[in-house]
């Protein structure tokens, strides 16, 4: 393995159960500023090498095996040799050069004696951009009656427990100043039970009320209209990297998995 790897790298590879850990370190500033000068080379060698015949070629390997799986780019990532692949709707993973070989999960650095998640740092700004052009008129929102001081956007399923819990703290998030902003991603699937139920509240008259009787076990009349923005927000939320619910994401495209109180997202926030 080269040396370049085995001096800066971590990965976490979660969805195959798997943990490889490459370490090392060099204390001297010289040292370090030559390693990053090499890395950046590797990167743009690595990338010159990313053809439309090359992409085409993993598209048609992936394809071959698992015909959902559709590649939508191909990126250089931090380490030499190692390619990011992102599918359209379905994540993204990292694959050796060859194409032959590939892993799941997020890429770790060693940067300033501290362990910094790469692959979540990169996808941020994408992700920002992504729910920016999410129309304000296609969320369920809760918005604090003063001042907002900060926006979150959250998605849910009204059939998680922890996300009803979180629901509990929205009128003190909106007390803070701190906007909640909702997206679908009914966890089963489309067509699923939960997603008629989160559908319906999307197409009622009074969303912010449907949702507060689905968030606390009532139940509202079934009503999935045509074209509701559900099915696109599902399909979002696989692109921003979402794999559970409650998830949030902060302005700065930051991903935040699970349920947090008010009171800590707001220290979070610095509010």
């Amino acid at each position: 393995m080269p040396a370049l790897v085995s001096k800066k790298l971590l990965l976490s590879l979660s969805a195959f159960s798997l943990a490889f850990v490459l370490s090392g370190c060099k204390s001297e500033n010289a040292q370090a500023a030559a390693d990053n000068k090499v890395e950046k080379a590797a990167a743009t060698v690595a990338s010159s090498d990313i053809t439309p015949e090359y992409v085409e070629k993993i598209r048609q390997k992936f394809s071959a095996v698992r015909p959902d799986l559709k590649v939508d780019r191909i990126e250089a990532s931090e380490v030499a040799g190692i390619y990011q692949v992102f599918f359209d709707g379905k994540g993204a993973i990292y694959m050796a050069a060859s194409g032959d070989h590939f892993f799941s999960g997020d890429l770790f650095a060693i940067e300033n004696k501290q362990i910094v998640n790469v692959t979540e740092e990169k996808s941020n700004g994408p992700r920002a951009k992504l729910m920016a052009s999410i129309d304000r008129d296609d969320m369920i929102i809760f918005s604090p009656k003063g001042e907002t001081k900060a926006s979150i956007t959250v998605f849910t399923d009204v059939d998680c427990g922890y996300c009803r819990k979180l629901h509990q703290e929205v009128p003190k998030m909106n007390e803070k100043g701190i906007e909640v902003k909702y997206l679908a991603y009914p966890r089963a699937g489309i067509g699923s039970n939960s997603y008629q139920k989160i559908a319906s509240a999307w197409c009622a008259d009074d969303r912010n009320g449907a949702m507060d009787k689905l968030k606390s076990g009532q139940e509202i009349p079934t009503n999935v209209c045509e074209n509701n923005p559900v099915p696109e927000q599902f399909n979002m939320g696989m692109q921003a990297g979402v794999t559970g619910t409650p998830a949030l994401v902060l302005e700065n495209g930051r991903l935040i998995p699970g349920y947090m109180t008010a009171d800590q997202l707001a220290q979070m926030l610095g509010i």
